[in-house]
């Protein structure tokens, strides 16, 4: 090989090895992450999302079936938490307390209770920390194991008392998502104003785009609350000796609720017309019809003491609250539907009890509710007896 090829093949190789080095220094010594995406697989299902319907259904509705009380009754919320599928036949199966009569997710606490028969709860008094705790069940259990359903704390203000009331007995806060709503008192104590919280989602539809800071969009969550119902305690001013009297104007409840729906009598009307008859008789029958006015029907629902009596023997005014009550006390009470001698209303409506309350045993009251009044709506008229009324008592 002559000397000149080997230069030319030395030349050559330094060339190359200086086009490396140039490019390796050029470049970044970072590493970069592969921006390759992978291919997607196919995410594992949870075993129980991939029940047949009909066997998840089965389940569901022996769960609901079997456990009838709290704290088994938690069964039937753990249900509704695996899964989609899971969540959907149970809201199916689940019925409102209206038909079922039983408490099972926390919007069942803002729904009516059942006709036939009451729903049996209780309220605890904390004296020290001027708190309510409504818990589901006839008494207090000696495991103190009991399904905690609704919570209040009142505050005193320079004009009105306000009872907030929450789905938490630790967290009071209006900004809280356990937030429910509130019982708020006038100055004299004798007014009250119940207020449903409404979470103010249509703002945030109209609004998509507009970004707040969390401190300020807090606040507006509970802004949009709708007045439920007024209580108003009449005022004692001769001092005469007696038990409060107190009305309940329930705005969100039509006096429809209490008495004959507009079915009933259109299906006797139907039955009436439909009856064939010769010619030239006329058609006589016992059942009449109820000429009822649309307007009487459409105003509110009002509530008023069911009228006690005065038992000689024991020197005090009597109500038989049915042994849920066993302590004499001027907040005991019973609420009766306020029902006009106009409407066609069944006699045992206008002494049907929608809402009891009593005492029976140191800061301990019972509270038993129907249709149609919902726990929220029962337990804020009952809280309502807390407050200090200098005004109507004798």
């Amino acid at each position: 090989m002559s000397l000149k090829s080997i230069l030319r093949d030395l030349k050559e190789v330094r060339d190359g090895l200086g086009g490396i080095s140039k490019r390796s220094w050029s470049k970044s010594s970072h590493i970069a992450p592969d921006q390759t995406t992978p291919p997607l697989e196919n995410i594992p299902q949870s075993p129980w999302a991939s029940l047949p319907p009909e066997l998840l259904h089965d389940i569901i509705w022996r769960v609901e079936e079997s456990e009838t009380t709290w704290p088994a009754r938690a069964a039937v919320v753990s249900c509704a938490s695996v899964c989609k599928s899971w969540r959907g036949i149970t809201m199916e199966i689940v019925r409102i307390p209206e038909q079922c009569g039983k408490l099972t997710f926390p919007i069942s606490l803002k729904q009516p209770g059942p006709r036939d028969s009451p729903i049996q709860c209780f309220i605890k008094r904390n004296r020290a920390t001027a708190t309510y705790i409504l818990y589901y069940g006839l008494m207090p259990s000696e495991t103190e194991n009991d399904k905690l359903l609704l919570a209040a704390r009142r505050i005193r203000r320079a004009t009105c008392t306000d009872f907030i009331i929450s789905l938490s007995a630790k967290n009071f806060s209006r900004s809280c998502s356990t937030y429910v709503g509130k019982l708020r008192s006038g100055f004299l104590g004798t007014k009250f104003t119940i207020y449903d919280n409404q979470t103010a989602s249509s703002t945030a539809q109209a609004q998509p785009n507009r970004r707040l800071h969390p401190k300020q969009a807090a606040p507006k969550l509970p802004t949009n609350s709708s007045t439920v119902g007024n209580i108003t305690y009449e005022l004692n001013v001769l001092r005469t000796r007696g038990p409060r009297r107190m009305h309940c104007a329930m705005d969100s409840i039509p006096l429809s609720s209490v008495i004959a729906e507009p079915s009933v009598v259109q299906g006797i009307e139907e039955e009436v017309s439909s009856s064939p008859s010769p010619k030239g008789e006329t058609i006589t029958t016992d059942k009449e019809i109820p000429d009822n006015s649309p307007s009487l029907r459409d105003q509110p629902l009002i509530l008023k003491n069911k009228s006690p009596r005065w038992h000689e023997q024991l020197q005090c005014w009597c109500l038989n609250f049915k042994g849920r009550v066993t302590v004499a006390s001027v907040k005991n009470f019973q609420l009766v539907a306020e029902i006009d001698a106009s409407l066609d209303a069944p006699p045992e409506e206008h002494e049907r009890v929608i809402l009891q309350f009593g005492k029976i045993g140191k800061d301990i009251f019972t509270m038993d509710y129907r249709y149609p009044l919902s726990a929220f709506q029962a337990f804020a008229i009952c809280i309502s007896s807390f407050d200090t009324k200098p005004a109507c008592e004798g």
